[in-house]
């Protein structure tokens, strides 16, 4: 089958991406007004008088809209340009990092710093993408990731740089969706399950070791404490368990249809759980829309998810290809855990919510990943499958990607 045959692969604008992504970042907005909802402010009774009124709402309305023209500037961003100059969005974001870290003297997690009128930015958040379009950079050419020892030094110096910089900011989280992103996009590049399991192990012990000592130095003894609490709640003090589990208990309080939103007396209007604008804005949705609006919501993401596979599945162009795929990984782990943490499933560890919680870099982050998909597709390359050099850039991956390409 030739490719400029498939109407699979043609290059197009996918409104069905758009729409999923922006559809779930609307409903983010009314979430978060959910969540701060508050009585002590009298207004009239309308859906918009209440996001206006909240503060928090207010402002993820206006991160709404800057997402908006943040994916149409990366939709439309020239291709070439992403793919030949990788490599500077990598060191530009590694040095946002670097400038944080130095600059931030609070204590604890130091992964903002201040922009203008009171809005601050997390270099974490962007810097995953970096990473994304540089390691597909990097296996467009290399088609049998890891399988020699220039190949491992030039992609552990890769990953190497960044998950340091966060990882010294306090930001554990994001170092293991990076981790997870890499992980996922070495599989799809051709990396040997084998060796994929060695380094899993190898990465999983460094980590231990390293956060063993941060929990030793009592930098991070809270997160120990999280942990504990998710093996076994006895073993930990029940303040590191109070956030899960009132979590679990405005979830069930929903039933299957919700209590519905802006009510007095509700768990999120009392403040139940903390954070439950951010972090555990699950909570609220489990609430206020039940066990119907949770399962849409999840259903939602699985539609995303199942998209973006779909696309790289008839992307031609290795890089494009492998950049769809890391903004999946990015997107299904972000999805995973959190979700995972507020049901408690999985153990705390401060990951947002995709397109629903509060948060600027967060949304920005999440549509600019979104935009990167989109300019891939519009630009992809209708070169034919099959025929190719096996050393082209163009050509089909090895293993799972080969199977995709027939």
């Amino acid at each position: 089958m030739m490719v400029n045959e498939s109407r699979r692969s043609r290059a197009h604008f996918d409104w069905q991406l758009m729409v999923l992504a922006f559809g779930l970042a609307a409903f983010g907005v009314l979430a978060v007004s959910v969540a701060t909802f508050s009585t002590s402010s009298e207004v009239e009774d309308t859906l918009l008088n209440y996001i206006v009124s909240s503060y928090y709402g207010m402002r993820q309305a206006i991160f709404f809209f800057v997402a908006f023209v943040v994916v149409l500037f990366i939709a439309y961003f020239p291709y070439e340009i992403l793919r030949r100059r990788a490599a500077f969005f990598y060191l530009l974001a590694c040095g946002l990092l670097a400038i944080t870290l130095i600059t931030n003297r609070a204590q604890g997690v130091k992964a903002w710093t201040d922009l203008i009128w009171g809005y601050t930015i997390q270099p974490s958040e962007f810097v995953k993408l970096a990473c994304i379009i540089v390691v597909a950079k990097y296996l467009e050419t290399d088609t049998q990731p890891l399988s020699t020892s220039q190949s491992w030094i030039r992609l552990g110096l890769l990953v190497a740089v960044p998950w340091m910089l966060t990882l010294a900011q306090g930001e554990m989280g994001s170092v293991l969706v990076m981790i997870f992103i890499f992980g996922v996009m070495m599989y799809f590049g051709g990396a040997r399950i084998r060796v994929l399991m060695g380094v899993a192990a190898a990465g999983g012990i460094a980590l231990a070791i390293l956060y063993g000592y941060m929990v030793a130095s009592g930098s991070d003894s809270y997160r120990l404490e999280r942990i504990l609490s998710f093996i076994d709640p006895t073993l930990a003090d029940e303040s590191a368990s109070y956030q899960q589990t009132n979590s679990k208990i405005a979830i069930g309080s929903g039933g299957l249809y919700g209590r519905g939103t802006f009510v007095q007396g509700a768990f999120s209007q009392l403040d139940y759980v903390p954070e439950d604008w951010t972090d555990f804005i699950f909570s609220t949705i489990g609430e206020a829309f039940g066990f119907i609006g949770s399962f849409l919501v999840i259903l939602t993401y699985l539609l995303i998810i199942l998209r973006m596979l779909y696309l790289a599945r008839y992307t031609v162009d290795r890089f494009g290809r492998l950049t769809i795929i890391g903004v999946m990984a990015m997107l299904l782990f972000h999805v995973f855990e959190n979700v995972g943490m507020a049901t408690g499933l999985m153990p705390i560890t401060g990951i947002p919510l995709p397109f629903l919680s509060y948060g600027g870099s967060n949304l920005v982050t999440n549509m600019a990943g979104i935009g990167l998909v989109m300019n891939v597709v519009k630009n992809r390359n209708l070169t034919t499958i099959h025929g190719l050099n096996a050393n082209s850039p163009y050509a089909p991956q090895t293993g799972v990607m080969r199977k995709w390409a027939r």
